[in-house]
């Protein structure tokens, strides 16, 4: 297993979100703590309708040690108790590339946020995953970096994926271009061994691509005064920590606002009318090409279940679950969603 980093570090204060009357739904979450990953904890920890059992750091936007740190520290500004594990520091098999470019080199857009109070527990998050969805049958997960930490949990104990009852994976591109290669999205582009592994594991699956964050869906400079007005905390986090990434957004994508894939997936997470156009359909992940590595072949046309169809889409892992691509998402539902979260 990969070596586990035990990291100490730790709360600020905010009052508590106000009780929902049906029983919150237990869910993982599982992140590459960086800006959009530290908004979307934010909205889970604070929606009155989810009962975050774990919060599980996989290396990838930033090195393991510093996704630990974000993601505590997150934890502490939302004043929740939710236990924080370290999992994978490196792909399955391939050498770690973070995208501190994008985020800042402590992937909070400069701002070096340290927890003051919260340490992260010293179980290895692999066997954290493992306990916590054995113990809350029904659990849903939602993975916003790349899948290391759930294809490890998956190898070593493949019976727990009839535990959970959905898996939301804010990863690839749905038949369109990617932000890390012309082919690829980077959470899977990463890691594309466990991506496929995932994909293949008989999980219900929800692939919400990074392509979704896109256009009217940034956050615009109306959206970025409203955050500033609301005048807490959390909305001025949100703003503050994605510094770096209103820059980086304009030099990758010439698109003006912050991109928020990860908290948009978020949303879906919460209420899945969010996505507004949706279809299931068998995914392949590319492990093999330069050229394309990661790319997430979607099967929108249904062919492979084609007779005249053979090696790896008819042939290999028959029994793979179809996955449900959000093609579409409602773009005021969605920001209506996270300015009331950080309120």
């Amino acid at each position: 297993m990969t070596r586990m980093l035990r990291e100490r570090v730790g709360s600020i204060n905010m009052p508590p979100m106000p009780s929902s009357s049906t029983p919150p739904r237990a869910i993982l979450i599982d992140t590459d703590t960086a800006s959009d990953d530290a908004v979307a904890l934010a909205m889970a920890l604070r929606h009155p309708d989810l009962d975050v059992k774990a919060i599980t750091v996989v290396a990838g936007n930033v090195a393991l040690p510093r996704g630990l740190t974000n993601a505590l520290y997150t934890v502490e500004l939302c004043d929740r108790d939710v236990p924080v594990f370290a999992g994978a520091d490196r792909p399955l098999v391939r050498q770690a590339v973070d995208a501190s470019w994008f985020h800042g080199d402590d992937g909070m857009g400069g701002h070096d946020y340290q927890p003051s109070q919260r340490a992260a527990e010293t179980t290895h998050a692999v066997d954290a995953i493992i306990r916590t969805v054995r113990q809350h049958p029904g659990i849903e997960v939602v993975t916003l970096g790349p899948l290391t930490n759930m294809a490890m949990a998956i190898a070593q104990a493949p019976d727990m994926v009839q535990n959970i009852s959905r898996c939301v994976v804010m990863g690839g591109a749905a038949c369109t271009e990617g932000n890390v290669t012309p082919a690829a999205e980077y959470n899977i582009w990463c890691d594309p061994e466990a991506a496929q592994m995932v994909f293949i594991s008989g999980m219900k699956i929800e692939m919400v691509g990074w392509e979704l964050s896109r256009g009217e869906a940034n956050l615009n400079a109306s959206d970025i005064a409203k955050l500033r007005a609301i005048d807490t905390p959390l909305s001025h986090f949100t703003v503050d920590c994605n510094r770096r990434s209103i820059e980086a957004n304009a030099e990758q994508s010439g698109e003006v606002g912050i991109p928020l894939p990860d908290p948009i997936a978020m949303a879906v997470a919460i209420n899945p009318s969010i996505c507004t156009s949706r279809s299931s359909h068998r995914v392949m992940v590319e492990t093999q090409s330069e050229l394309t590595r990661g790319m997430t072949v979607v099967d929108r046309l249904n062919v492979s279940g084609d007779d005249r169809n053979r090696g790896r889409w008819s042939d290999t892992h028959p029994t793979a679950e179809p996955i449900d691509i959000c093609w579409a998402i409602d773009v005021p539902r969605w920001k209506a969603l996270l300015f009331d979260l950080v309120a």
